[in-house]
């Protein structure tokens, strides 16, 4: 019966320490209850060093340190206990004892290996000169915040990855639409200059593609041929007076200047002239002459056997071989394009490589509702591939700063006051450096104005990290320095 009730009591004291465990009367957080130990078992442990001073960082901030226990000002958590081997960094760097911390959270730094209370990672050894031991000369030449030393299987488990950096042109891409156009400086309407009747057309059909020079059509008209004989009549006048006196023979050679530059005036080409003169014989009919090359885009119906009159557009004919885009650009988006801007210009019914276009004319005036100004590009097209109406997507990729040190917009730190870059110093140091930019562009990369130079080695990944590292020393030491200068 003893042996019964006294197994009931050990049972039920058992149970009591189980309440009790789960209860955690000390009410203590995973994170504190590590510091907490680490904390005590530092102190208890003369091999662990001593710390002057015990700080508190925000665990969320760890740029944040202060003397005494108090709430983060930028998120308001608790601040919590700083293992006094990572203030004491003159003590632990003349005893030389080892720590570990992790790549996670710097603010965790534990006097030997384990897992980090926060995420579970496991804890790396930091080396001695990275625990809070900095050399002058290196933050000198650095021109910038301390210098961070991280153990290499921490930076590839920090998945830290750099950049050379080098100078390339910042462009600015603009996208916008439009659709082709006839090339109106291409565009060529053939007329008479005197009245008469189409006897002969050489024109079939809308569509025909002439050269410049080929025939178009014959004409009879009445006055050109007035203006022949007048013209042959003056000739034989002028050679009839060979033995006549000067005076006489120049106004007789007048006359005959007189018809051959009214002939010209109606359009007839110096050939056509020289060949009335030389076979002496009125041409009852005249050929009209195609004044440019190009396709034949109208032709009056029935035009053979017509009476035309001078003005009459008798024929039309474009050159196809260029035509023009018009597009809109909003008015901010017009200090980048300038005549001559090369646009690269996608049409959906022609797949494949771009066509490249370039900017002819800018109108003057910005739409008062779209606020956008409209720009004509000319585009070529050989071979006629290109047709009238057809809706294409227009790229501008202007260089706004030629050659420049750039970054990639991503290895920016931007603290709203200034810029930070990570510079990798060689031997897995790093060290932050204040940077003035200048223009960026829509490809990802943001010009440095000063404090960086072509051929440095930049982190473009983990900078974060890297950055609260060296923040969270940087303020420590100061720190550290005014204890000790009390």
């Amino acid at each position: 019966m003893k042996a019964a009730l006294k197994a009931m009591a050990w049972i039920l004291v058992g149970v009591l320490m189980t309440v009790f465990l789960a209860v955690d009367p000390l009410n203590i957080h995973p994170v504190d209850e590590w510091i907490w130990s680490t904390a005590h078992r530092s102190a208890d442990d003369p091999g662990a060093g001593s710390a002057s001073v015990q700080l508190h960082t925000c665990p969320m901030h760890p740029d944040i340190v202060q003397d005494h226990s108090d709430s983060c000002p930028i998120c308001g958590m608790d601040l919590v206990p700083v293992e006094t081997d990572t203030v004491d960094t003159a003590a632990a760097t003349a005893h030389h004892h080892p720590s570990w911390t992790c790549p996670m959270h710097p603010q965790i730094v534990d006097g030997k290996p384990g897992s980090c209370p926060i995420c579970g990672m496991d804890l790396v050894e930091v080396e001695a000169e990275a625990v809070g031991h900095h050399d002058p000369v290196e933050e000198h030449e650095a021109g910038a915040g301390p210098i961070v030393r991280i153990d290499p299987m921490v930076i590839q488990k920090m998945n830290v990855t750099t950049e050379t950096i080098g100078r390339r042109d910042i462009v600015r891409r603009i996208r916008t639409v439009g659709h082709l156009d006839y090339d109106q400086e291409g565009m060529v309407t053939v007329t008479t200059r005197y009245p008469g009747f189409v006897e002969k057309v050489y024109i079939d059909s809308v569509g025909q593609r002439v050269r410049r020079g080929d025939a178009l059509f014959d004409v009879y008209a009445p006055e050109l041929v007035q203006t022949q004989r007048e013209l042959l009549s003056a000739i034989r006048y002028a050679d009839s007076l060979v033995a006549a006196p000067e005076d006489v023979r120049r106004r007789a050679q007048e006359l005959v200047v007189a018809a051959r530059t009214r002939l010209e005036y109606w359009n007839l080409t110096a050939q056509q002239v020289q060949s009335i003169e030389a076979s002496g014989q009125v041409q009852r009919t005249v050929t009209v002459f195609s004044p440019s090359s190009g396709t034949v885009m109208h032709r009056t119906h029935g035009l053979e056997g017509m009476a035309i009159q001078p003005g009459m557009d008798v024929i039309h004919i474009a050159d196809l071989s260029k035509l023009l885009l018009s597009a809109e650009v909003f008015e901010d988006q017009l200090r980048w394009v300038d005549v001559g801007t090369p646009a690269i210009i996608h049409i959906t019914y022609l797949p494949g490589d771009p066509i490249i276009g370039r900017v002819r004319f800018i109108e003057p005036e910005v739409q008062e509702k779209t606020r956008t100004v409209n720009l004509m590009i000319e585009v070529p097209n050989p071979g006629g591939r290109l047709k009238v109406g057809l809706f294409a997507d227009v790229r501008f990729e202007p260089v706004l700063v030629p050659a420049a040190v750039a970054v990639p917009s991503q290895a920016v730190l931007r603290t709203g006051e200034r810029d930070v870059l990570i510079i990798a110093l060689g031997d897995g140091r790093f060290a932050p450096r204040e940077v003035r930019l200048g223009v960026e562009g829509d490809d990802g990369f943001v010009q440095v104005l000063d404090g960086l130079e072509a051929g440095e080695l930049v982190v473009t990944s983990a900078q974060f990290l890297i950055d609260s590292e060296s923040n969270l020393r940087a303020a420590i030491s100061k720190l550290a320095a005014g204890q000790s200068g009390q």
